[in-house]
């Protein structure tokens, strides 16, 4: 369960529900109530056509579909078996999307369930906690049980709640104490960003180059915002790189000024240290490799850095995403070294694993 050459393989972003979501309505109807119908936000569960299987569908706005959870994808003897025929070792689970709705009881009742199932996994699983994020006793509460009591190696996050992205005052209390324990965060994609009316009718746009402006515009947020001088510990790892935020690094952030001249500097952030917060304090896993390309893939690297950058699939979400996964990673024309970090390194050092 290693790569060609040996390394050990760490996903750093698989997916986990509960197995019983499908078959337990009060938990099903716990987390399905959560979700904010009052923002144009729907969700219904339907069967898949052709199938004897259901599917859980989650819609934003009505008549857009954002989410799909199928029924059958999420028990441990199958994921065990994918892993193995993938080359993963070691899993680092989060759940799909739904960190951004759930409130503290669902958030128990996720957090035992994700226990309980680390704790039959043969030594294979990590878990990351999941609580709404605004840093009330409660919650802070819910978070010391996962890490303490409960053996969670760090938090997940959705990059932004409702219309509020990472770097507002509110969630302030709340990193105040992650900054304190020094706990690293996983923040997840939102299906949408906060403006989305111009891409909805596209299914790729929606759904995959929508995914993309909501990280990219977070990481930029974090990045400009000061959050990182307030909270100099804070560790943030983004899915889907960041929104392809290698692409556009050197357009954002400064490089020292040319000798031309120019009447005014335009591009001024008044911030000299972002590269130092960019390598400090941000992290981007792949979330797919096969979806990316080589050339990009290799571009994200020499951009972003061999020591910021974990492996990941986004497991169940496309097959071929998950088990051509280390292939890609292994074709790709960087450093052995490199790519043990990727493959493992990084991951380690960040989960403390």
């Amino acid at each position: 369960m290693t790569t060609k050459n040996g390394t050990r393989v760490i996903d750093a972003n698989m997916h986990w529900l509960p197995d019983t979501l499908f078959t337990d309505e009060s938990l099903r109807e716990k987390m399905m109530r959560c979700i904010p119908r009052q923002n144009n936000i729907h969700v219904k569960m339907v069967p898949i056509e052709g199938k004897n299987l259901r599917q859980i569908i989650i819609e934003e706005p009505k008549g857009y579909v954002n989410i799909n959870y199928a029924e059958g994808q999420y028990s441990i003897d199958s994921q065990l078996e994918d892993m193995d025929r993938a080359g993963i070792d070691h899993a680092v689970f989060r759940i799909p999307v739904w960190q951004e709705w759930l409130d503290l009881d669902a958030s128990k009742r996720i957090n035992d369930g994700l226990a309980d199932y680390v704790a039959r996994g043969k030594g294979r699983f990590t878990a990351l906690a999941v609580c709404p994020p605004w840093g009330d006793a409660n919650m802070i509460a819910e978070v010391e049980r996962c890490i303490d009591q409960l053996g969670f190696k760090g938090v997940q996050m959705a990059c932004k709640y409702g219309d509020i992205y990472l770097d507002d005052e509110a969630f302030f209390p709340y990193f105040e104490f992650i900054n304190d324990r020094k706990i690293p965060v996983v923040v997840h994609h939102t299906p949408l960003p906060v403006d989305y009316d111009s891409i909805l009718s596209f299914n790729n746009q929606r759904r995959q180059y929508g995914r993309c402006i909501a990280q990219g515009t977070a990481v930029g947020r974090e990045l400009f915002s000061g959050l990182f001088d307030r909270f100099p510990h804070l560790r943030l790892s983004h899915s889907m790189l960041g929104g392809g935020f290698f692409a556009f690094v050197d357009m954002l952030v400064p490089k020292p000024r040319h000798a031309y001249g120019d009447a005014v500097d335009r591009f001024d952030t008044a911030n000299s240290n972002l590269r130092d917060k960019l390598k400090n304090n941000l992290f981007f896993d792949i979330s797919g490799p096969p979806q990316w390309g080589k050339k990009q893939l290799e571009c994200a690297v020499e951009v972003l850095g061999e020591d910021n950058i974990l492996y990941g699939a986004s497991y169940p979400i496309r097959k071929d995403w998950f088990f051509d996964g280390v292939p890609t990673v292994e074709a790709l024309d960087i450093s052995d070294t490199a790519k043990a970090k990727i493959f493992h390194g990084n991951a380690e050092a960040f989960f403390g694993l």
